[in-house]
This record gives C-alpha cells, structure tokens and sequence, in this order.
C-alpha cells in the first residue's frame, strides 16, 4: 500500500514528467511553422532565379541548342546546356579565360595533360568552353571512386568521362579525340604543395599517347589551388588513410571568387625514340614550366581575386602592388 506523501509524490513526478513532455511537443509545432515560412520565400526565391537563368541561357544559344536538337544525338542538347551553364559560371564567378588556345588542333587528336587542383572546377570552365568554342568534345579520365556516386553516371555518359586504361585512351586519341587526363589525380588533388606535381611513377598516360602517335599538350589554370584549398592539419593522417583506401579524406574548403585563366602550353610531338619514362619527364617539365611563368608561388587568395580587376593585374604581374598588399 502507498502512503499517502508517496502517492503524492507520485502524482508530482509523472506531471512533471507530462508537463516536460508537452512543453516539448507544443515547442515543435511552434517552430516548425516558422522555419517553413522562412525558408519557402528562400527556396522560391532560389527556383525563381534559377528560372531566370535557364530562360537567359535559353533566350542567348536559341541557335545552338536548336542545331544540337536536330543533329539527333540524345545527348546534344544536354550537353550544350551543361556546357553553358558552367561557361557562364565561370565568367561570372571566376572571370573565366582560356589562353593559347591556338595551341589545341582544330581537327586532329589531342592528349591533354592538366594539374590536378583540390577541386578541378577549372576543367570543368575548360571542356564547356572548348566544346562551345570548337564544337568538340573533351574526354576526361576520371578516379574510379567516381562512378560509384550516386548521379554520376548520368553526367559521365552525357559528358565522356570514363575510368581509363591505356587501351580505351590509345582507342579514344587514335580515333581522332580530345583527352584529358591528370595523372597525378586523386593524390595530387589532396596532398600538392605549392602546385607541385604529383605523379609518383603513373606512366600510363605517356604509353597511351606513344601508342596513339598523338601531341600531348599541358595545361595549367592559374590561381586553381586559391580558389579551393585542403586542410593541411591532420595532413598525415589522410595520407594515411588515402594509402589505405585510396579515396580522398581530407577536407575541402574555399569557393574564392579568384581570377582563372587555363593557359595552354605547346604541343610536344610523337618522337618514336622516346620512351614512356622520357615523355613523362618532358611533359612533366612543359607544365612545371607553365606553372613557373603563371602562377604566384606562394599562392594569396586576396592577390588572386585581384586579379579580376585587369588594371591591378597588369601590376601584380609586374610586382608593384605585390608589395603593399
């Protein structure tokens, strides 16, 4: 039997335990209306402008995207969307530019050899520019950890990125392609310094053009690494676990609205002496010596988005603001 003080306290312990409860709940259902009427103007803000964008988009390539329509390939239009899309991305976030671009064959192969940035928004501004500009398609190699996004296959079959032997590649160039690879990939993404190349011993890119016959050109996109960065604490520790797993750990961080430009260096022509070891190091050499002439090393973010006012970028490159910033 339960004394009376003990049902009383009884009575006290499962109201306020009720009480507890209810206030929690009427705090949920509070709240929840107000954050919904907040974030809805935002979102239909968002799908507003989106719509505005993809109307400009529609109203400028009208010509294009009707041409890609009746040529009949599936992926066309999309393509040339995709394309345009990024192309006005990166004039308007990056003031986007592609320099020698002479320098790329308007019908021949090409074996594109490019430096891995943390994040490679920079190929991404390139292959839409290229495919708009030249009307030619840019195959990439991608790592294969890739193709196990969910929603990358779809962009990968509408755009040409494939895992990449060199077998597919050597098919790709000989039949009159674009390629580009970096072979430093995943690893030089995470852990360059400075812009310093990483390709350990990756000879498969040197093989695939010796085999093809085809020019490998290098390309470098100034100011890549200022625009996004990794974490270089706990730099061992995703080192390690890149060793282990071969997947990319360390953090990203940035979006820096930075000036990019891709400068395209020249060609270096199939020599049948050469061998894989020796066309890797003249490659190698070629972009070193694109990124000596184009970038500022040490890399500073605020240089580098001053770089998209043109006056203040002719005298950064002479060094004159470089002293008072």
């Amino acid at each position: 039997m339960l004394t009376i003080n003990q049902f009383i306290q009884f009575i006290k312990d499962n109201t306020i335990d009720y009480v507890d409860f209810d206030y929690s709940l009427w705090l949920t259902w509070c709240l929840t209306p107000l954050v919904v009427t907040f974030l809805l103007p935002v979102v239909i803000a968002l799908l507003l402008y989106l719509s505005a964008f993809t109307l400009y988009i529609y109203k400028l390539h009208w010509g294009r995207l009707r041409t890609a329509l009746i040529t009949g390939d599936k992926w066309e239009a999309a393509r040339k969307v995709v394309a345009i899309i990024w192309d006005a991305h990166g004039w308007i976030w990056h003031g986007y530019e592609i320099s020698g671009l002479e320098n790329l064959p308007v019908n021949g192969p090409a074996l594109l050899i490019y430096y891995h940035g943390a994040m490679p928004v920079d190929i991404y501004y390139f292959l839409a520019k290229v495919y708009l500009s030249r009307n030619r398609i840019v195959h990439t190699v991608a790592d294969h950890f890739l193709f196990k996004i969910p929603g990358f296959s779809i962009l990968s079959d509408c755009m040409r990125v494939i895992p990449g032997t060199v077998q597919s590649c050597s098919k790709l160039l000989k039949e009159g392609n674009y390629l580009a690879i970096a072979p430093g990939g995943v690893y030089e993404a995470q852990f360059s310094l400075n812009y310093s190349l990483m390709w350990k011993r990756r000879l498969g890119f040197a093989k695939a053009a010796l085999e093809s016959k085809v020019p490998v050109i290098p390309i470098f996109t100034e100011n890549l690494r200022e625009a996004f960065r990794t974490m270089h604490l706990g730099r061992r520790l995703f080192l390690k676990l890149y060793t282990w797993t071969k997947l990319p750990f360390a953090p990203i961080y940035g979006g820096f609205p930075v000036k990019m430009v891709t400068h395209i260096g020249r060609p270096i022509y199939y020599e049948p002496d050469l061998s894989p070891e020796d066309l890797q190091m003249k490659v190698a050499a070629s972009l070193e010596e694109l990124i000596k002439t184009h970038q500022r090393i040490p890399g500073n973010i605020l240089l580098s988005i001053l770089d998209r006012i043109p006056y203040l970028r002719k005298r950064l490159k002479s060094g004159i603001v470089h002293r008072f910033v």
